[in-house]
């Protein structure tokens, strides 16, 4: 096959690919994540790049006329038959580096909810254990693996004891090297240990894992201490796999649409967790092989993905995922940076859109062991909640859109710097905002947006469906694609352009939080329950932690419930998976948990659809559901 040069502006790099391929493949050639909500399907316009020598084909697609004047054409169109090609690839249309939430006050919550769940010191996934043996002569010739078997069964009193092949190899040798002395790392089962590494003498360094968050729009590790417990390095980044889509959804069309498709996206997430791992490893001072154990929370469609299964019936009804728990799986098999024969586990899934992330944020909450009514809830792409106590659990998942995370907004971007994730709009139309690492704006994230359609409606600029009202400034006009507002002038922003949110970013923003408290209400509704009934809520996920909660109550995005009734526990997906790891019963406990929801599949019926219209309003048709706003 033919190989053609492009060269990569303005670093100067320079790759080869196929005849045919399009400038986004150059670009992932080069390590360059792109802006690509849509897939690569053209319809996002946000892979917008200039050729500056050299001709390219196509690139056609839905670019904003001022683009298409400036001479910009769509990376993920257009093609290379001929080469060499030069092309700018500007900063504005690159995925850069995301605020991750990591694991923060997991130990108070912890201590709150599940201290009875560590009392039980044996029922650890990985046990190092120091064996002194006796050696052998002509008399006793039993087999170094008999000989050391016979001592663990003793020490980690089981009868089953195993080794894997790659441990069986390094045996002989390794008994030998310190006068017989070894220390071995033991995979634990509830009734059998198997042996996956052997180490000369007597080494005192602990047995570690890593807990392994897996967000649609991140990716998070904690290195964890699995003999004390303790946490010692924590690492995030954007999950790369933005490049075929921002949701769920459009991944899964690439897996079906693209030749290899399904193994590109198992590829790079991949290759994403092993650059964090690497990175984890180096501050630390430790090797791959040091680390037998690893936990995995995700949603079900990014499971699917990471382990390489077909997820395509996922997105057609009747919704099917091809399991809802999964096999223990070797390092190996993966390609995973641990040891190669360290066990991965992954939390179960509830339905093809409630997943291990929502079951592993449940067993943070202990909403299970509850006698009141609390509510859990993951705002993101999906919207997924769990409503229950100790005798009954409810969940569902809201399709909201990408909206909350930057998609189909016209400036919406992820929580990059640059990004504004603090706006008020004061009486005289004067904006004043923050952004994120205080870089000059270039866009707005979720939590802005949030504030931005509080602010306007507070403002006189929307009324209560949304509509672009008339008011007196320079900042109201009418754009592209109708009535838009100016947030930051063009001469303060990070890009030179006027920063703007149009009628239809705010009827986006409307769809997505009616979405949300629909699927609320659908729940109280199927239970038969007031709102009044909630006695807490919990806020998770990375874009919840930075909601301004009065702003989400006044649009109407969550129930008007009193502040003290809400908590935000951060990234309790990673939380969920540092508790698992540290136990064999909190993880089994889990599995329970997640068979134990009732999953509530809200297309089902004209329930939802009712409510949804209901909500399409700031804050809602129905005043009376939200008493703190005034119109």
């Amino acid at each position: 096959m033919e190989k053609i040069q492009v060269t990569i502006m303005p670093e100067g790099h320079q790759v080869e690919v196929e005849k045919g391929s399009t400038l986004l493949d150059a670009a992932n050639a080069a390590g360059i994540t792109m802006k690509t909500s849509c897939g690569g399907q053209g319809t996002c316009g946000r892979c917008a790049v200039k050729v500056l020598n050299g001709a390219v084909q196509g690139g056609d697609g839905n670019l904003s006329k001022t683009h298409k004047a400036e001479g910009y054409i769509l990376a993920c169109t257009a093609t290379v038959d001929e080469g060499p090609v030069t092309v700018d690839f500007p900063e504005s249309s690159r995925l850069s580096e995301h605020q991750v939430l990591l694991d923060d006050n997991v130990d108070d919550i912890i201590k709150e909810n599940r201290t009875d769940d560590f009392e039980d010191t044996e029922a650890a996934f990985v046990k190092k254990v120091q064996v002194t043996l006796t050696e052998p002569n002509l008399m006793e010739n039993a087999s170094d693996f008999a000989r050391l078997s016979t001592e663990l069964r003793g020490i980690l009193e089981t009868e089953h004891i195993t080794i894997s092949y790659d441990a069986l190899k390094t045996l002989p040798l390794k008994v030998r090297e310190q006068n017989w002395q070894v220390t071995v790392t033991c995979l634990m089962q509830e009734d059998a240990a198997e042996i996956i590494r052997v180490e000369a003498g007597l080494v005192d360094t602990p047995p570690y894992g890593i807990a392994l968050d897996i967000g649609t729009t991140t990716i998070a590790v904690a290195l964890v201490d699995l003999a004390t417990g303790k946490k010692i390095h924590q690492n995030g980044t954007f999950n790369r796999q933005a490049s075929m889509g921002d949701d769920v959804i459009s991944r899964i069309v690439y897996t079906e649409e693209e030749k290899f498709g399904l193994r590109e996206t198992q590829s790079i997430v991949i290759e994403t967790i092993n650059g964090l791992l690497d990175e984890v490893y180096e501050a630390e001072n430790i090797r791959p092989e040091e680390v037998s154990a690893m936990m995995v929370a995700a949603n079900t469609t990014m499971i699917h993905l990471f382990l390489g299964i077909e997820p395509k019936f996922i997105r057609r009804e009747p919704y099917i995922p091809a399991s809802a728990q999964f096999p223990v799986i070797k390092g190996k098999e993966l390609g995973i940076h641990i040891h190669v024969d360290g066990a991965i586990y992954c939390f179960p899934a509830v339905a093809s859109y409630v997943g291990g992330d929502i079951v592993s944020g449940a067993l943070l909450t202990g909403l299970e062991k509850q006698e009141e009514f609390w509510l859990f809830i993951d705002i993101g792409t999906n919207g997924e909640m769990v409503l229950g106590n100790s005798d009954l659990m409810m969940c569902c998942a809201c399709s909201a859109g990408p909206a909350f995370e930057g998609g189909g907004i016209t400036f919406g971007m992820r929580a990059m710097a640059g990004a504004i994730e603090k706006i008020v709009i004061d009486d005289d139309f004067k904006v004043s905002y923050v952004t994120v690492n205080n870089a000059p704006a270039v866009g707005i994230c979720g939590s802005g947006l949030i504030d931005c359609l509080f602010t306007l409606r507070k403002a006189g600029i929307i009324n209560r469906q949304g509509k672009m009202q008339e008011v007196a400034t320079d900042r109201m006009r009418q754009g592209e694609e109708g009535p838009e507002f100016v947030l930051v002038r063009a001469e303060e922003s990070g890009n030179g352009k006027d920063i703007v949110i149009t009628e239809a970013d705010v009827e986006n923003l409307i769809r997505a939080k009616a979405a949300v408290f629909a699927g609320i209400r659908v729940m109280l509704l199927k239970m038969e329950l007031p709102i009044e009934a909630i006695s807490k809520i919990l806020i998770g996920g990375g874009f919840g932690n930075y909601l301004n909660l009065k702003d989400s109550i006044q649009i109407g995005l969550l129930p008007d419930l009193p502040a003290e009734y809400y908590d935000f526990i951060g990234n309790s997906s990673l939380k969920g998976a540092y508790m698992a790891l540290l136990s064999r019963k909190v993880f089994e406990h889990s599995v329970e948990l997640g068979k134990g929801m009732t999953y509530l599949e809200l297309s089902d019926g004209n329930e939802f659809y009712d409510e949804y219209v209901q909500a399409m309003f700031l804050p809602h048709t129905d005043m009376s559901l939200f008493p703190s706003v005034e119109d």
